[in-house]
């Protein structure tokens, strides 16, 4: 029932030509933020802001696969990964089809407003684990 769950979201989120990574995976779906948010630099942090729009939309948790979740080098540098995802990932025997329509309606909505989004700046790094850590503010 689940991989039905996420081959229906990720044909909902397909209709609202929201770019998604394919094929459509067994656990989740990813969209790929750099697509979504073409205009904004990997040092705006494109995953870890669109995860932090659909969560003030509906309340949606995601997670950032992305510059954020890559952390840094010894020399303090980031790392650039290639993709900068979204990951929604969707546990058994949870949610209904109707919770599966909310999550692509909210990203439908954040993806119409797209071209508003300024980005993240992060203004507390701890040592370790960032990508739970962290602090953001809006740009």
């Amino acid at each position: 029932a689940r991989v039905g769950q996420v081959i229906y979201l990720g044909n909902k989120m397909m209709e609202y030509d929201i770019p998604i990574v394919k094929p459509i995976g067994g656990h989740g779906i990813f969209v790929d933020a750099k697509k979504f948010l073409p205009h904004l630099s990997q040092d705006t942090y494109p995953a870890q802001t669109l995860a932090a729009e659909i969560y003030q939309d509906s309340g949606v948790r995601t997670m950032e696969r992305g510059i954020v979740s890559a952390g840094r080098k010894a020399n303090g540098e980031n790392y650039y990964p290639k993709l900068e995802l979204v990951r929604f990932t969707i546990p058994r025997r949870v949610y209904t089809q109707a919770h599966m329509d909310v999550i692509a309606e909210s990203v439908a909505r954040v993806y119409e407003n797209r071209k508003n989004i300024k980005g993240l700046k992060m203004v507390y790094e701890p040592q370790y684990l960032r990508f739970f850590q962290a602090k953001f503010e809006k740009l």
